[in-house]
């Protein structure tokens, strides 16, 4: 099955049961060591995860690691070019659970982007990024410890899918000359707009399927927070983008009020029922104005289609929902773009998990992060429904391969990601509690340590790992 790898002579393969794993209590896990400071950072991270899982399970439980290979040091195995060899995908296909370290993104030949291909080739539609702050992390925020989101990106749709043409190529200047000349003018909204012939361009699908499932992961995961987080927030730019953007948020709505009926309420629900339970008197019409700020100035079309709105909300969900039984479903509501990136900012308690489409959630991702002390502090997840793989969120810092430096935060907590996905929470408690007293006793790398006030004398990479073990406690 395998050409130049052999797994594990003990342990057992995770399956997989309605898009969740089955896990046995000696789980094989392929691993990806990384390119660049993988080298240090994956020993670290390998050393805290078994030192937490023994600890834990005293015994009971352990992980079988099995070597597979990417990027770099995959071409020096596999040959020239051979960035993502058969072995490693039959590998994470087989055993349906793996993580890996950083990988550089090929040059000169071969794969786009390694990390995309291993989204697009095991359909991990859901990016996972949950970006919380540990005290103690040097932040350029005033009150990170406020931010304590989820970020559900859309892997798989998006400009991301890489369907595009360049510049004065033939497909692209055909497609561009049959837009301009059929189906614009065709299409009366777009009035006389035109595309310049000097462009490169793309295309950007958002699906109805991709939209709902990725909704329907990020619903369930609010599912198991704490009440007061059990809030999942669409993240779109549906006021210019109705078909594509302002079809996720819709379809959004659209699974979250039927699939997931008595669990959830929408914001919009929720002011039509809490002013019904303030004043059980109200008219429908006066219920509307309250909803909509500017229902006066609405012509009587729009005005009845508000009415109406309230009327079904009431009719449909006020027993289910009405006198304050709202409150304790989960809350899906929706924000634009530009506005959530101020937003978790100025008003970061406010949000809990941010549902968005992939090129969105790729800026909002780091952002968050940013908040909470940087890519080096950021985990990061990518799964299906038969698959899942949990990455570093940073690039490979070649200079500092080698060195036993760099900050291996990013590839322990998608570890800890990892443990929380296979049900051992125990054992994610203790690394979480291990690197959160280590950052809080300033025993940190030098990326942290140079930020703060005063510096302290950094840790190597291998000595961060020790520390966060001896604070398991």
């Amino acid at each position: 099955m395998y050409e130049k790898i052999t797994p594990p002579t003990s342990g057992s393969k995770i399956t997989f049961k309605n898009g969740e794993p089955v896990v046995p209590d000696n789980p094989i896990i392929p691993f990806i060591r990384g390119d660049g400071t993988g080298i240090d950072i994956w020993p670290a991270t390998q050393k805290v995860l078994d030192a937490a899982v023994a600890k834990a399970y005293q015994g009971k439980r352990q992980i079988s690691w099995f070597k597979v290979y990417a990027g770099d040091e995959a071409c020096d195995l596999y040959g020239t070019y051979q960035y993502l060899p058969e072995d490693t995908l039959t590998a994470i296909k087989e055993y349906g659970v793996a993580i890996k370290g950083p990988l550089t993104t090929p040059v000169g030949g071969g794969i786009r982007s390694l990390n995309v291909a291993l989204r697009q080739i095991f359909d991990l539609y859901a990016c996972v990024r949950p970006c919380r702050y540990y005290a103690g992390t040097p932040s350029p925020h005033k009150n990170p410890e406020k931010l304590d989101v989820i970020v559900y990106r859309e892997n798989t749709e998006d400009i991301y899918l890489g369907i595009e043409w360049k510049q004065g190529s033939e497909i692209g200047s055909r497609l561009i000359s049959i837009l301009n000349k059929e189906l614009i003018p065709a299409t009366p909204e777009h009035g006389k707009k035109q595309i310049p012939l000097d462009s490169g361009i793309g295309i950007k699908p958002i699906s109805k399927t991709g939209s709902q499932r990725l909704v329907r992961r990020a619903i369930k995961h609010a599912l198991t927070l704490p009440k007061h987080k059990q809030q999942v927030t669409l993240v779109h730019k549906g006021n210019i983008m109705k078909y594509t953007e302002g079809a996720f948020r819709d379809w959004g709505y659209e699974l979250a009020t039927t699939e997931f009926r008595q669990e959830t309420v929408t914001e919009r629900e929720s002011w039509i029922l809490s002013n019904k339970e303030k004043n059980p008197n109200i008219s429908l019409e006066e219920n509307a104005r309250q909803i909509d700020p500017g229902f006066d100035a609405l012509t009587p079309e729009k005005k009845a289609q508000i009415v109406k709105e309230v009327e079904t909300v009431l009719n449909s969900i006020w027993d289910s929902h009405g006198n304050g039984k709202w409150k304790d479903k989960v809350m899906v509501n929706d924000r634009i773009a530009d506005s959530i990136f101020q937003q978790i900012q100025t008003r970061p308690d406010e949000y809990s998990i941010l549902a968005t489409m992939n090129l969105n959630g790729d800026y909002l991702s780091d952002a968050a992060a940013a908040i909470v002390g940087g890519l080096g502090m950021g985990p990061g997840a990518n799964i299906g429904d038969a698959c899942a793989v949990f990455e570093a969120t940073h690039g490979t810092a070649p200079k500092h391969a080698g060195l036993d430096k760099i900050n291996p935060g990013s590839v322990i907590l998608s570890g800890v990601m990892m443990l929380e996905y296979l049900g051992w929470q125990e054992a994610a408690d203790l690394v979480k509690k291990g690197l959160g007293d280590a950052i809080a006793n300033s025993q940190v790398t030098y990326d942290l340590a140079r930020l703060l006030e005063p510096p302290v004398e950094p840790l190597k990479c291998s000595e961060f790992a020790d520390a966060i073990i001896k604070h398991f406690g």
